[in-house]
């Protein structure tokens, strides 16, 4: 995981082995897009293998899609199902799961055995 040097609480400080959420919506990061995407970069990584974790994002962003997605793609491989021939490391499929009734975002990634 990354060295976090914004003072922010660290999204999480362990491997998940099991599906989870990450809250990426708090007033810091209503202040800091490239905290959250730090941050969900680092949730990704702290997600073992078969599982998922929730990025729960501010909505000051507006639509993961637009910023976050990007992000994650440029960092791990995008596959479109559950395997992928290559055998890369870090696999990982994205989702858009819904809008919060407090205008945050929902963004589902699933990590790929």
């Amino acid at each position: 995981m990354s060295e976090d040097v914004s003072g922010a609480e660290p999204v999480t400080r362990r491997v998940h082995e099991c599906s989870w959420s990450a809250n990426l919506e708090k007033p810091v990061h209503a202040d800091d897009p490239d905290l959250v995407v730090e941050q969900a970069k680092d949730a990704v990584e702290a997600t073992a293998d078969g599982y998922h974790v929730n990025l729960v994002t501010h909505g000051d962003h507006g639509h993961p899609e637009s910023y976050l997605w990007p992000e994650l793609e440029a960092a791990f491989t995008v596959v479109d199902g559950d395997a992928d021939e290559d055998g890369s490391e870090s696999r990982i499929r994205l989702e858009y799961v819904d809008q919060c009734g407090c205008g945050g975002h929902v963004t589902r990634v699933h990590v790929v055995e």
